[in-house]
Parts: C-alpha cells; sequence; structure tokens
C-alpha cells in the first residue's frame, strides 16, 4: 500500500509539474499572440525571442518567424531565417513548413496555396494548431479565392480544439476569414458577426473582439453600431490601440478630421514603438491629410525600416510639398526595390501628377511634351481602377494653375509678429481652430495669399461643415490669381451653406454666385448668367452684379 501511495504521489507531481509547464508556457505564448494583436510587434517579437532562449522548438521557432508576417507589411527575410532554424530542429515541422509556404504566397506565388493543402493532408487534420496556422496563412496573402479553404480550417481547427477549450483567436480569424469574401451577403456578415460573438466569453482581451465588429459594422455601412463597438472596445481597454485606429478611420469618413487627429495620436501613444508600427503610423497621418505628423514620424524611423514603402510614403510627402525632382526619387527607389506586386493604381496615378509638376518648368518641348503625355497615361491607370487615393483632376488643376500651396511659397510671402506669434500659437497646438482663424486673417492682411489658402484649408480639414473657409479660400484663390481653384472654393462654400443658414448668409452668397459668374463669363457664359440670377436672387441691390447681369444679357 504504501508502495503504492509513494507511486501515485510520483504520478501526480509528475503531471501537476507537466500541467504547469504547459500553463506556463500556454501564458507566454497568448501573451505574445495578444501583444501582436495589439500592435505591439516589439513586445511580441519580445515574448517570442524569450521563448525561444527557454526552449529552442521548433514550435518557438515558428512563433517567432510567423510574427514578421503579421506585422503591417511582413519582413519575409527575417521570418525565413527563423522557419529554416525550427526546420533544422525538426524536419518534419509542420509550422515550419506552413511558415516558408506563407511566404511564397504574401510574395504572389499562388502555387503555395497546393502547398498548404499538402502539409495539412500529411498532418491528417489531428493538430488544431496546424489547421489554425493553414487558415491564418490563407487568411493573411490568400485572398477571397482562399476564403472558404481558411473557413474550413478553422471550422476543423475549432472543433479539434474544443474539449481544452478553443483560443478566442481561432473564433476571431474564422470572422476575419468570413470577411475575406468581399460580399455584401448579410449570411457572410451574419456568420463572421457569429464568430466575433463566440471568441467573446473567452477573449482575454474583449476590446480585440469589439473593435473587429465596430469595423465589421463600418465595413456594413452601419454606422451607428459600428461607434456603439468601437466605443465598447475603448471602454473595456483604453490602451487597446487598435480600436484608436478604428475610431480614426470613422472619424475620417465623417470628416472629423481634428477628432481623427486626436485618434491617430491615441494610437502612436498605445502602439508600440517597433519602426514597422511607427511607419503605419505615418501612413495613417498622411490619409488624415496630417503632413507634419506624417513627415515627423516617417523621419523617426526611416532609417530603422528596411521595408520599401517608405520611399513611397516620402514621394507622397515631397509631392504634397510641391518638391517634384525629389518625388520622383524617391517613387524610382520604392519602383526599384518593392515586388512588382505591390505597385498599386494609386502609385501610377503619383507618378503622372509628379511629371505633371515636371513639366511645368520644362524647357525643353520633346521633354516637356513627353512628361505631359506619361501624366496623362499613369493617371488614367489610377482613375481607371476608381482609385480615390487622391482627387487626381483637382491634384492636376492644382499644377497645371499653379496653385499647389507649399511651406516654400508661403516662407516667401510677407509675414508680420502677429503671423510668427500665431504660428507658434498653432505649432503647439494644430487643432486649435481660434489661433488658425487669426492666422488665416493675418495672412490676408499682409497680402499673403499663399499662407492665407494654406491656413484657410487646415481650417476646412478641422470644420469641413464651417462653410465660411470655403468663402475665404475662394477668395485668397482668386487674389492669388488660381481663377479654376478659386471657383471650386466658391462652388464648395455655397453648397455647403445649410438650407436653414440661406437667411442669415444672403449677403455673402450673393457674392459668392457673383464671384463665380465673373470668372465664368468668358469661358462659361450660361453657367455665369445662371449664377449672376441668383446672386441677384439674393440681393437684387449688389451693383456689380447688376451690372455684370446687364453685360451678359445684351
Amino acid at each position: 500500500m504504501k508502495d503504492i501511495m509513494n507511486l501515485t504521489k510520483k504520478i501526480a507531481f509528475g503531471v501537476s509539474v507537466g500541467f504547469l509547464s504547459n500553463f506556463a508556457f500556454g501564458q507566454t505564448l497568448q501573451e505574445g499572440i495578444n501583444s501582436a494583436d495589439s500592435h505591439k510587434y516589439a513586445q511580441a517579437r519580445q515574448v517570442f525571442t524569450e521563448m525561444v532562449a527557454k526552449s529552442a522548438s521548433a514550435e518557438n521557432y515558428f512563433y517567432l518567424g510567423n510574427s514578421y508576417l503579421t506585422q503591417f507589411e511582413p519582413n519575409f527575410e527575417k521570418a525565413k531565417e527563423d522557419f529554416d532554424k525550427g526546420l533544422e530542429i525538426d524536419k518534419k515541422s509542420n509550422l515550419n513548413k506552413i511558415g516558408l509556404a506563407s511566404i511564397k504566397l504574401g510574395k504572389g506565388d499562388k502555387a503555395a496555396i497546393g502547398e498548404i493543402q499538402n502539409i495539412v493532408k500529411d498532418s491528417k487534420e489531428k493538430d488544431a494548431e496546424v489547421l489554425y496556422r493553414a487558415a491564418e496563412a490563407l487568411t493573411l496573402f490568400g485572398g477571397a479565392s482562399s476564403a472558404d479553404m481558411a473557413i474550413d480550417y478553422l471550422n476543423k481547427a475549432i472543433e479539434k480544439s474544443a474539449k481544452n477549450g478553443t483560443p478566442a483567436h481561432y473564433y476571431y480569424t474564422l470572422g476575419d476569414a468570413y470577411r475575406l469574401k468581399l460580399t455584401n451577403s448579410p449570411q457572410v456578415a451574419g456568420s463572421a458577426m457569429t464568430a466575433y460573438e463566440k471568441a467573446l466569453p473567452s477573449a482575454k482581451n474583449k476590446a480585440s473582439v469589439f473593435t473587429r465588429i465596430g469595423t465589421l459594422w463600418m465595413q456594413a455601412q452601419q454606422w451607428k453600431p459600428a461607434k456603439e463597438n468601437i466605443d465598447k472596445a475603448i471602454l473595456a481597454d483604453p490602451t487597446y490601440a487598435p480600436a484608436y485606429k478604428a475610431k480614426a478611420a470613422y472619424d475620417i469618413r465623417y470628416q472629423e478630421n481634428a477628432l481623427a487627429t486626436q485618434d491617430l495620436i491615441n494610437y502612436a501613444k498605445y502602439a508600440d514603438e517597433d519602426p514597422d508600427t511607427q511607419l503605419e503610423i505615418s501612413k495613417l497621418f498622411f490619409t488624415n491629410e496630417d503632413y507634419g505628423n506624417s513627415k515627423m514620424y516617417l523621419d523617426k524611423v526611416f532609417d530603422k525600416v528596411q521595408d520599401p514603402i517608405k520611399y513611397k510614403l516620402r514621394a507622397y510627402l515631397q509631392y504634397a510639398d510641391g518638391d517634384y525632382a525629389e518625388a520622383q526619387q524617391s517613387m524610382n527607389m520604392f519602383l526599384a526595390k518593392a515586388e512588382k506586386s505591390r505597385v498599386l493604381a494609386a502609385d501610377e496615378g503619383l507618378i503622372g501628377l509628379i511629371a505633371a509638376g515636371l513639366a511645368q518648368k520644362e524647357t525643353d518641348p520633346v521633354k516637356k511634351a513627353a512628361l505631359l503625355t506619361e501624366s496623362q497615361q499613369k493617371i488614367a491607370i489610377a482613375k481607371a481602377a476608381k482609385d480615390e487615393t487622391m482627387k487626381w483632376d483637382a491634384e492636376l488643376l492644382k499644377i497645371k494653375t499653379g496653385g499647389g500651396v507649399t511651406q516654400a511659397s508661403i516662407d516667401a510671402g510677407a509675414t508680420s509678429p502677429e503671423i510668427e506669434a500665431l504660428k507658434k500659437e498653432v505649432a503647439k497646438n494644430p487643432q486649435d481652430t481660434d489661433a488658425l482663424f487669426k492666422l488665416a486673417n493675418a495672412y490676408q492682411e499682409v497680402k499673403n495669399w499663399n499662407g492665407a489658402i494654406y491656413s484657410w484649408q487646415k481650417m476646412s480639414g478641422l470644420l469641413p461643415d464651417w462653410a465660411p473657409a470655403y468663402y475665404s479660400q475662394g477668395y485668397s484663390q482668386q487674389q492669388a490669381g488660381h481663377t479654376e481653384l478659386a471657383k471650386l472654393a466658391y462652388e464648395k462654400f455655397i453648397a455647403t451653406v445649410k438650407p436653414e443658414e440661406v437667411e442669415s448668409n444672403k449677403e455673402i452668397l450673393s457674392y459668392a454666385y457673383f464671384a463665380v459668374a465673373y470668372l465664368d463669363k468668358d469661358s462659361n457664359p450660361a453657367k455665369a448668367k445662371d449664377y449672376v440670377s441668383k446672386s441677384l436672387q439674393l440681393n437684387p441691390s449688389y451693383q456689380d452684379a447688376v451690372n455684370l447681369n446687364k453685360q451678359l444679357n445684351k
């Protein structure tokens, strides 16, 4: 009996040690997964690196390598190094085989899908983690055509893992896979929602799931439940960075640029200092037309990241600053270093805009003609793809009319002590609309029209529904000699005035209609007649409109 008791005690002790060891491993692995999901990629890699240091197993090398694939811009070289090390330890490691196939798929080699299928087949579909990682690879890089296969593998992984408790990320990856199907089908959206809801009970961080539910509602253009779930995510974990990224997308959709900027500041605060994450933050600020913050974040990490996309982002910023020659060099660097599959229609459009900018100062007629032809062809590619990264026609108009405002052109204009003081105020708080309003007016007083245009444009970005800023843009553009851009701004002012505001804005509306009529009187007399008539309806005693009306109706 004593021997039996001792044996039983040994078995119990051995089981408990094994259980605790597995529990600690699982806890560490989950910590790494949660860090990556929170866009803390440097922190995730630190966790996986420590796992390798404690136990240089094939599985641990896979998790470290895989962390390079799940970041914003995959680092295929680093990932391959770790997968190869994993296979050196265990040449039969299915996880590392899936890792190598993922790299092929990520680089556009669709034959890798067959490789993934064969790896799963060889595993006899017994290992839930192999099924999950195969599905993850297809979800990351396979696109819509691989969605059904990913869904099938995930359902099998969920079934296999049910006995010991299915991890939350199995469920929310299933939801992500359904969203790959690129369909407006309510059934597919419902399946994605069901998967996310199943993840909620076991999710260590429920903010992760609420954020996904919120973005799913955004995809369906159901904005109220989208905002409600994003708010739930922030309430559940105020430090969960992706929730702020989702909220920024929501605010940009409603042209709440000031709120979006604050969201992005919070996103930058809670995501980690990983260079690739910082590069993503720079891209997000660029999307919000916050070029100052975008440049600041890009400059911080430019020499730290290898991803060639950094050259493309710098090209966009140089283009925005009117530095077309430098922008062309940056785009050439991007094209030389990036995989062809990463060159988008928007990139072709940007190349076209840069060519148009270079053509403006080109004195050789042959070179000028070639640049203009290239410009037309490249912008046509972006427009044919229905790409909306930039307003292609409006940007082209800015270039042709010389209306693209740059910091250099502002600095070359007149200034005053008031302007210099207000510039410092705005630099301290770019969302201070009161200081920005005063700065725009101060520029107008000294006839620095480029400074005024830029300031009014920033005001419109912060307060897109405040109509007077568009009128002031129109006036400043007109004074600067940018006729077409002035007309666009006046038209935007007219369109932005709400019906209930017409009565209180009759006089300024009358001026705007007259301004467009005056600028169009030679090129579009029919429209000019219509607009001057509208001007007089609002203000019958407006003498300039009376005179123009007589001139147009002789």
